[in-house]
């Protein structure tokens, strides 16, 4: 190992990463990102989805957006979201194969 040249992300880089992991890191923002990279969808439907408040996945929902992971789209009255980050697909794919998928009833 000596003498072997490491390839490393800079610390400041990785505790940018690691701020976005600890905000990925919660069930519901993780069926929310699940949800959509499916389909775009309103806070409605992804509270109902979560069995949330939709006061509460509004906030899940804002700390995605400032974290990058998601955009939104406005349709007349509706707000869409949909995913930013195309990375999330292989972090939930990681998640998926680990934990498992079940097709919702």
């Amino acid at each position: 190992m000596a003498g072997t040249k490491l390839k490393l992300t800079t610390l400041e880089s990785l505790g940018e990463a690691a701020e976005c992991l600890r905000i990925l890191a919660h069930p519901h923002r993780l069926r929310i990102v699940q949800m959509l990279l499916q389909g775009d969808y309103t806070v409605g439907e992804l509270a109902e989805a979560c069995e949330i408040p939709s006061p509460m996945a509004s906030e899940h929902l804002r700390l995605m957006q400032r974290c990058g992971f998601l955009s939104s789209q406005k349709e007349g009255r509706k707000v869409y979201y949909q995913v930013a980050e195309p990375h999330l697909q292989d972090i939930l794919h990681c998640i998926e194969s680990r934990f498992g998928v079940k097709a919702a009833t």
